[in-house]
């Protein structure tokens, strides 16, 4: 069985998540997406709502499971029996970030392959950023999210 992990901070997930997501599933058997925490970032939502608003999105895909982890994300893979970790690349920032992030997670965890996706064209200039200031801008972000992402902020 095939097992990966793709770990981000989800603040909030967003349909470019769900595009890289549903590329993944074509890939491996299972995907457990992990709610990571970056010390580098200050999130918009809470740990709690962004796992509701993950579990939310992801409840109609039976291999696919979610959870949180506060530590270095290639352990957590290990210690799930992940063989994989699933990143996401939009852009050349993105991907010089994260090849040297896969770069240090080998060095760290060799047994475990870090595999790129790119998001589709429709998907592809989504980003958790640019929902945060659509939110804050009173815009419209129905565009953007996953339609339980879109319920999870009328409550």
């Amino acid at each position: 069985m095939k097992k990966a992990v793709f770990a981000g901070s989800f603040d909030p997930i967003t349909l470019g998540h769900i595009d890289i997501l549903e590329q993944a599933l074509k890939q491996f058997d299972e995907v457990v997406v992990v709610l990571g925490i970056n010390p580098d970032k200050k999130g918009m939502f809470s740990y709690r709502d962004r796992l509701t608003m993950i579990e939310g999105a992801i409840k109609k895909y039976p291999n696919v499971s979610c959870a949180f982890n506060d530590g270095i994300t290639v352990d957590y893979a290990k210690r799930i029996g992940a063989s994989y970790l699933v990143r996401g690349l939009r852009d050349e920032i993105d991907r010089e970030y994260e090849i040297a992030m896969a770069e240090f997670n080998r060095s760290l965890e060799p047994s475990i392959e870090t595999i790129f996706f790119s998001p589709s064209v429709e998907v592809g200039d989504i980003s958790s950023s640019t929902v945060r200031h659509y939110l804050n801008e009173g815009k419209d972000i129905s565009s953007l999210v996953p339609l339980s992402v879109l319920e999870f902020l009328k409550k």
